[in-house]
């Protein structure tokens, strides 16, 4: 079994026992054997003045998008990190006073738009210059260390779904991005890294011997996960990501979509370890709540030739083709944002949204990022803190 970095932190925390500490965590952050990183600290006598809890709250209660307001019986105080405004995104400078080390521990799974590390980024920038010091807690990239998938992040499309420069599926983990961050964007942090024991960047999840547990209330498991750095791009179009639904991400469809001929013409792309099935489902809320529509069910047949970034800009290609007059790319408020539209956000271009647009041909558009997955390629060995 893999032991996180919170376990190995566990093993000695003799050096902590004079500290103030701050905590960055949610329901994820747990032991090998599930226990709450936040009971075990103050179990062994240590200073914990304060948790902060990212989107969603500290136990996943809220869904996309929605401010937090509960915060449960803790033994401290819990501030979230997710509010209302852009603003609310980022620590009060006041509570960072009583506090001498930050502890980051949250599953991430692997996405570049996953906020859970933007939120870690954005603290990075808050305390930058002062004396803090930052621990990041590692825990596995669910999709593993290997594969890279996705256009770079275009500076221009920065925002709480972009923050970091990489590709969408960028095979790091949390300290890793961490290191990659502090180094790029050149912030004066006192950063360190508690890596993991057991790890390696070939092991997708199920392999960690670890349990799964839902990062948010959308993640339900590995197989979300693993589809998630493509069907995510649907919450940028009118189409159901799956929401609502018991599999969301892995379920798709909006009511103009005929099942049918959309997995035909996805099947004809060339995907590699994908499977698309026909069905009709009903989400019970967000997009089209109490409609049954049609769609697709991604079945991942082969988990080293699926690509789930390609797979999703293929799926919104043949949406685009086959209903040209129904298929929309929204353009309100997203994450804070409403200078560019969602899909272009999360793509961190507009130049993918823009060739479907013009039928510019799928396949082209699918190799289109293949030279900056390269060049991440090449970079990303100087940040890695496990080997193959």
């Amino acid at each position: 079994m893999v032991a996180t970095g919170l376990d190995i932190l566990l093993r000695n925390t003799d050096h902590l026992l004079k500290k103030r500490i701050g905590l960055i965590a949610n329901q994820t952050s747990v032991t090998h054997d599930l226990r709450y990183s936040w009971k075990v600290l103050k179990e062994k006598g240590l200073n914990l003045k304060r948790i902060f809890s990212p989107e969603h709250g500290l136990f996943a209660t809220e869904q996309d998008q929605i401010a937090v307001a509960f915060q449960p019986e803790t033994g401290c105080e819990v501030v979230s990190l997710y509010g209302d405004s852009a603003e609310s995104l980022l620590p009060d400078k006041g509570l960072l006073d009583d506090i001498d080390i930050i502890l980051f521990d949250i599953q991430d799974v692997g996405s570049r738009y996953y906020t859970y590390l933007n939120t870690l980024a954005l603290f990075m920038e808050a305390v930058s210059g002062m004396d803090k010091k930052i621990v990041v807690l590692d825990r596995p990239n669910p999709l593993g260390g290997t594969i890279v998938e996705g256009p770079l992040l275009n500076a221009s499309f920065r925002s709480f779904v972009g923050i970091f420069p990489v590709p969408v599926r960028h095979g790091m983990t949390a300290g890793e991005l961490a290191i990659l961050y502090r180094d790029t964007k050149k912030l004066d942090i006192n950063l360190s890294v508690i890596t993991m024991e057991g790890w390696n960047r070939s092991m997708l999840f199920p392999e960690t011997g670890l349990h799964w547990i839902p990062p948010s209330p959308n993640m339900p498991s590995f197989a979300t996960a693993e589809v998630y750095p493509g069907m995510c791009l649907l919450e940028g179009l009118n189409v159901s990501e799956g929401r609502g639904s018991t599999t969301p991400f892995q379920l798709s469809g909006a009511p103009f979509i005929r099942p049918g001929e959309l997995a035909e013409l996805c099947s004809q792309y060339g995907l590699e370890g994908v499977h698309f099935r026909p069905v009709w489902f009903k989400p019970t809320f967000h997009k089209f709540s109490g409609e049954v529509i049609g769609g697709l069910w991604l079945q991942v047949t082969d988990h080293t030739l699926f690509r789930s970034f390609a797979t999703g800009v293929a799926i919104s290609a043949a949406l685009h083709k086959l209903y040209p007059e129904h298929l929309k790319f929204l353009h309100n408020v997203y994450e804070f944002n409403d200078t560019h539209p969602a899909f272009d956000l999360l793509a961190g271009t507009s130049h993918i949204r823009t060739w479907i647009l013009s039928g510019c041909d799928t396949a082209t558009i699918l190799a289109s990022w293949h030279r900056e997955e390269a060049e991440f390629s090449r970079i990303k060995p100087k940040y890695h803190l496990y080997e193959s």
